[in-house]
């Protein structure tokens, strides 16, 4: 069970970005996410007529370290560590430390 999954609000807490919030659209196999509006990068295509693909400079976002991301805690308003806990039902679920508020519900 990983502590950051797709879909989750995150808030970036190093490199350029840092302070920015956004939405996880991928999370990777080797401790990478990639986060929407975060980390864009400028690429120059190259066009290819027979795939349909114009030429030119395009934007788009790159993977982040785990490390470098927090997920985002909307009581506090601030990035938050996250722990895992098992309910009475013998459900496991993800929970944030500082106030005890269980995230997976």
């Amino acid at each position: 069970m990983a502590k950051i999954r797709q879909g989750d609000e995150i808030i970036v807490i190093a490199g350029k970005d840092k302070g920015r919030k956004g939405t996880v659209i991928r999370v990777y196999e080797d401790e990478r996410v990639l986060v929407e509006g975060i980390n864009v990068a400028r690429k120059h295509q190259k066009p290819n007529p027979n795939a349909g693909v114009a030429g030119g400079i395009i934007e788009r976002e790159m993977p982040l370290d785990v490390s470098n991301v927090m997920l985002f805690n909307p009581t506090t308003q601030k990035g938050d560590r996250v722990g895992y806990r098992n309910l009475e039902d013998g459900k496991k679920v993800r929970y944030f430390k500082s106030n005890n508020e269980v995230l997976d519900s």
